[in-house]
């Protein structure tokens, strides 16, 4: 045969631009001026760097970018790249871009690597092309690419749904590989956690608001069962899916946290120890792309990475926006059942619709209502996976995509409307407990916009695209159409969500779609429309987020203290986090500060493990964290591992950790409700009120009332069964509802024992009660102040509640509440906490007040005998 000829070298440019006009094959004829300026700024200010950040704003060709600086450093250096995208999808968007549009050779490698065609892997491995392969392909235990010269990270603010999970051992209470292995961990547990935390944990305990509980063992005690974890690890995670990150942590878990949720256990470090990934700690040059890279830090916390140089967003591209987008809000005037009418009107009216739901079971809820109802083709992710080619070239249809809101390009043409059903603003439990129980809010505020304008962008990808986004569910109408959010905004988004809240306060089903029509026509009268957007836009200024620089300036702190905490160096772990503890003094950072304290004191306890004379920092730092923030009731958990309290220390701690138990179920109760509008608010209040003046709904309306002050309520049908019960930590009051008798009659011998005996019977009954340190306090509700001969000898214990009272309590009880939703605005608020806690006790409707109350309301003083 003849001998292959090898090809000529040839001269790279200074700069990858330049590269670029040598591609014959491309379809475009340069690069534009804010792409030169980034790679011109690339190749002379950060060439050498470790790691590295490119802004490039949604519509700015970051995709063109990324590639031209893989292949003008393949070239010049005869480096092997590796070009990450978060999933398969997106590889193959990125093979094809660079195919058929730039005019780039490349290889895109998905699947099992055992697949990997011989040609491809030669290619990649003697850097005659880059490769793109996704963040999982990297990612794991034994990965393929672990010889990469430079790894370019594409969106990267999508990395740390990926790369976390390398270090993330998630039981699924569902699974069932997963459920022997949830069982033992809780059964170990059960004898650490108050009755109803186990409840939940297990699911005995089914509350509405239960999806948004979280816990943490603190770290003395996950140090104390430390080995019985491992053993039960050990024994149980073979052959399962959890073997190799169970492999990495087995270890470390010293340096790890462990999360208790309705759903999972969680076992992970608070930042991802990516230092310890040879295959991607050992890349020359690690590049990071994002259209919002943040500036707080964020971006160094979710990779591990001590500190990342950041290349600015180009001149200009912060003055503009990408687009147009008409939002849409039906959830500020229509009820669900109108929202669904008025999604399936729209959907009639675009040739091609995006729906992004946060569940499977929601995608195939809304699959079945369009095949029901509609006409329309509908396609799944697993449809466009490898290309979007068929549902863009197909009219009167719809893609209905889960668990996807950032990555999915539809511009142009190609999709006019957007529907975003509904947005999780937590993806783990770590972030859901620094956020609801910790109350460190500001630490996330970047990472919750970013995917927030991630989920809005899908169809706004260049400055003349325009798309209709109708957003819908709960969290995000809520999220938006705020205007205490809003500020944050760029100017032209803040200008576009005001005009969509305003046209949508008080629309019907008719003024949405005539709306629509008017939009996607795109004629002259949008053109009035839209410049009333651009006049909004002049009037609006974007606001820098709170402590934004003290958290900047923490983070290599904070990697550093993973670090130290990763190789058992506690007194380098101490050290930086009493670093992290100077820097943190806004009065935003009161949650995380307190996080911070009670690390520290993390950190000195395990140090004293080896080195008594820790204690005594252990016990200063986790008495300064309750101090840092008195609103968050977790801490008083440490109260343990501190110096004895005085009884009186140690009676207000319970009392406040009570009270502020109850704020954070209110809090979880509003949450629910939604703040965008106050329709299902109202419609609680109406059901309990209405329902206290029914025979029939008292006792369903009892129990709510008790949710709506956030207690935990709780009501069993069964044969001799109580009536409700309010639950707040490990106080109980359990009622016996006598709303129904005449105020003129008396009460029975028989009525007096049922209500004695509701303790016993919560005891047997109701897991959340079983422990001893429960307190079960009965409670008689009656219009009857009269008992029948020997009746009172059961009545020794028990408080009577009149049922003019209880009503005038719950008509002040549901003002209050309402008053204090007027200032919510969402979890984790510091501030309202506290307001929202004066505010309970000055009214006596906190649970230790109504107990005490009751106490001072005993049968025998209240009720008369016949």
């Amino acid at each position: 045969m003849a001998f292959v000829k090898m090809a000529p070298k040839t001269e790279v440019p200074d700069s990858p631009d330049a590269l670029f006009r040598d591609l014959p094959r491309r379809k475009i004829p340069d690069v534009l001026p804010h792409q030169q300026s980034m790679m011109q700024k690339y190749a002379t200010d950060a060439i050498s760097s470790k790691d590295v950040a490119l802004q490039l704003p949604t519509g700015s060709g970051k995709t063109l970018v990324g590639l031209l600086i893989a292949e003008w450093r393949r070239r010049k250096f005869k480096e092997k790249i590796v070009y990450l995208c978060p999933n398969k999808q997106l590889v193959h968007q990125a093979v094809n871009q660079a195919e058929d549009k730039y005019g780039l050779s490349v290889v895109g490698f998905t699947g099992s690597k055992n697949k990997y065609a011989p040609q491809d892997i030669a290619k990649y491995k003697l850097a005659e092309c880059v490769a793109i392969t996704t963040y999982s392909s990297l990612f794991n235990t034994n990965p393929f690419f672990d010889d990469a010269d430079v790894i370019i990270v594409d969106d990267a603010h999508a990395a740390e749904n990926y790369v976390t999970e390398l270090w993330s051992l998630h039981i699924d209470r569902f699974e069932n590989e997963h459920k022997t292995i949830h069982k033992a961990l809780s059964t170990l547990l059960k004898s650490y956690l108050d009755s109803l935390s186990y409840t939940r944990l297990t699911g005995q305990w089914v509350n509405p608001t239960d999806k948004s509980w979280v816990d943490k063992l603190s770290t003395p005690l996950f140090f104390k069962l430390h080995d019985e974890i491992c053993e039960i690890l050990d024994a149980h995670t073979s052959g399962t899916n959890l073997t190799f990150t169970w492999s990495l942590l087995r270890h470390h878990l010293h340096a790890c946290h462990l999360y208790l949720s309705s759903s999972e256990i969680l076992i992970r470090p608070l930042i991802a120890p990516t230092w310890t990934h040879h295959a991607f700690n050992d890349a020359k040059q690690r590049i990071y792309m994002s259209a919002t890279l943040g500036e707080g830090g964020d971006l160094e916390r979710l990779l591990g990475r001590r500190e990342i140089q950041r290349l600015p967003i180009p001149e200009g591209w912060n003055t503009q926006g990408v687009g147009r987008r008409f939002f849409l809000f039906p959830t500020l005037s229509l009820n669900a059942s109108d929202s669904v009418t008025l999604r399936r009107n729209l959907l009639k009216k675009s040739q091609r619709s995006l729906i992004l739901v946060p569940s499977e079971q929601m995608k195939s809820d809304v699959v079945k209502d369009i095949d029901d109802n509609l006409s329309l083709t509908t396609f799944t992710a697993e449809d466009i996976e490898k290309s979007k080619t068929a549902f863009v070239q197909t009219n009167n249809s719809v893609a209905v995509i889960a668990n996807r809101y950032d990555g999915i390009d539809f511009p142009g043409d190609e999709c006019r409307l957007l529907f975003i059903e509904g947005l999780p603003k937590v993806v783990n439990s770590q972030e859901r407990f620094l956020m609801t129980r910790m109350g460190a809010n500001t630490l996330f505020n970047e990472r919750i916009q970013t995917r927030v304008l991630q989920a809005i962008g899908r169809c706004t990808r260049s400055l003349e695209d325009y798309s209709a986004v109708v957003v819908t569910g709960q969290e995000l109408p809520d999220y938006l159409a705020d205007p205490k959010r809003r500020e944050y905004f760029h100017p032209e988004l803040q200008a576009e969500l005001e005009f969509g809240v305003e046209q949508s306060k008080s629309a019907s089903i008719e003024s949405f779609e005539e709306n629509l029509d008017i939009f996607l026509e795109n004629g002259k009268e949008w053109e009035a429309a839209n410049q009333m957007i651009v006049d909004c836009r002049h009037n609006s200024t974007q606001k820098e987020f709170p402590s934004i620089q003290q958290l900047k300036l923490s983070v290599k702190h904070e990697v550093k203290y993973q670090a130290a905490l990763w190789q058992q160096d506690y007194e380098e772990a101490l050290s930086q986090a009493e670093s992290i503890l100077g820097l943190l003094t806004d009065k935003n950072l009161c949650g995380y500060r307190a996080l911070w304290e009670y690390l520290s004191g993390s950190a000195a306890y395990l140090a004293s493990q080896t080195r008594p004379e820790f204690t005594v920092k252990s016990q200063s730092h986790f008495s300064r964290a309750k101090g840092a923030a008195k609103d968050i009731p977790w801490l008083v958990n440490l109260s343990k591992y501190v110096k004895t309290p005085t009884v009186e220390q140690a009676k207000e701690d319970k009392r406040n950790s009570i009270t502020m138990l109850q704020v954070e179920k209110i809090e979880s109760m509003l949450e629910l409700l939604g703040t965008a509008h106050d329709r299902d608010f109202v419609e609680r209040e109406r059901q309990i009120i209405q329902g206290l003046e029914d025979a029939e709904a008292f006792e369903d309306a009892h129990k709510m009332l008790g949710e709506h002050l956030g207690f935990d309520a709780g009501k069993i049908e069964l044969s001799g069964s109580p009536d409700p019960w309010w639950q707040c930590g490990q106080q109980c009051i359990v009622f016996e509802d006598h709303a129904n008798a005449q105020d003129t009659s008396s009460l029975s011998i028989t009525k007096a024992r049922q209500v004695a005996s509701h303790p016993t019977w919560m005891r047997e009954h109701v897991s959340s009660c079983q422990s001893e340190s429960t307190t079960i306090m009965p409670v008689l509700l009656t219009p009857v102040m009269t008992v029948y001969s020997g009746a009172m000898t059961h009545l020794g214990g028990v408080s009577v509640w009149k049922l003019s009272d209880f009503k005038e309590w719950m008509i002040k009880a549901l003002s209050t509440i309402r008053e204090l939703r007027k200032s919510y605005v969402e979890p984790g608020d510091l501030a309202w906490r506290a307001e929202a806690s004066g505010i309970l006790q000055s009214q006596r409707l906190d649970f230790n007040s109504l107990t005490e109350d009751l106490k001072n309301s005993p049968a025998k003083d209240v009720l008369i005998e016949k």
